[in-house]
């Protein structure tokens, strides 16, 4: 019987402050531009108190 694998991936604060600042940059590729997105993409929504 398969296991499922339940686990969220979280990017981290510094990763995704990163990934930002790349997405920004214009002489960043395409590749690169897809892999800090990708990492946007997993972090947690901030929910406001």
């Amino acid at each position: 019987m398969p296991v499922k694998n339940n686990s969220k991936k979280v990017t981290s604060r510094k990763v995704a402050k990163k990934a930002s600042k790349l997405l920004r940059k214009k002489s960043s590729s395409k590749k690169i531009k897809s892999v800090a997105a990708s990492a946007l993409s997993q972090t947690p929504n901030k929910k406001k108190k």
